[in-house]
């Protein structure tokens, strides 16, 4: 589907999933999506990756490879549930300082709960704030890293400038997002599972099969590989490249602030 996709110079600030909206009103939108699947959020990238967002995750971790210093400070972006803030911290032997930020109370919740759960809320500070305005000062953050999260953001640009002017000199961007599977055959098949089982199964573990649309018609309308890249560079950053994950279902971009 990838004339569904917006390019480089945008769309989606306009786009939740298939259906145009108003400038302005997306982010209400994604909001209440995100509200409703806070507690089965982390169940859902299992159903939604058939269980590989795991393995991707930890290959973003792999790649950021955070020292044990505690001096090493990251941003994690729509990261309310902790996910890859924890996997940060834990790689880098519990001396990383981890700050979580999210637009959605409910997700951060769902994190804080689980930071203690996990011992690990002495690493992690919660901060409710828009990606579009980061409430920090320039030159804050060694990494910024966000999973699964920049596509549901209306104007990508705006939070791509955000992370390079936090950022330190000689810090790194890390994206992990849904992408333009590149196998001719496996995107019929992710197509069909995406389409027809993902919203089913969503209706019978949330009560609700329409966040879930949502989330699958947002990766169909978010920018391939090539035009995300292009957004990083724009944005400043140096040094832009992506690895597909499972034939480009998921890509991981990186960016350097040089």
């Amino acid at each position: 589907m990838a004339e569904n996709r917006t390019r480089a110079d945008g769309g989606m600030a306009t786009s939740f999933g298939f259906k145009d909206v108003a400038d302005g009103d997306k982010q209400p939108l994604v909001n209440d999506v995100f509200h409703k699947v806070a507690k089965r959020y982390d169940m859902m990238n299992d159903l939604m990756s058939a269980g590989l967002h795991r393995a991707w995750k930890d290959a973003m971790i792999s790649a950021l490879n955070p020292p044990p210093d505690p001096e090493y400070r990251i941003l994690d972006v729509a990261g309310g549930t902790g996910d890859i803030a924890f996997r940060i911290v834990e790689a880098s032997r519990k001396m990383a300082k981890a700050t979580v930020l999210d637009i959605n109370g409910s997700m951060l919740s769902v994190g804080e709960d689980r930071a203690k759960k996990k011992g690990l809320a002495e690493n992690c500070t919660f901060v409710e704030a828009n990606a579009e305005e980061l409430p920090f000062e320039d030159k804050t953050f060694d990494a910024y890293t966000i999973a699964f999260g920049i596509r549901n953001v209306p104007h990508i640009d705006k939070a791509l400038s955000e992370a390079y002017r936090v950022l330190k000199r000689g810090g790194r961007l890390l994206v992990l997002e849904f992408s333009e599977v590149e196998a001719p055959i496996l995107d019929k098949v992710y197509d069909l599972w995406s389409f027809n089982a993902i919203p089913a199964i969503g209706k019978v573990v949330a009560g609700d099969g329409e966040p879930y649309r949502y989330l699958v018609e947002s990766i169909r309308k978010f920018p391939n590989q090539g035009d995300f890249a292009k957004m990083i560079e724009r944005a400043g950053f140096s040094r832009v490249k992506y690895t597909n994950y499972s034939s480009g279902i998921a890509a991981l971009h990186s960016g350097w602030k040089l």
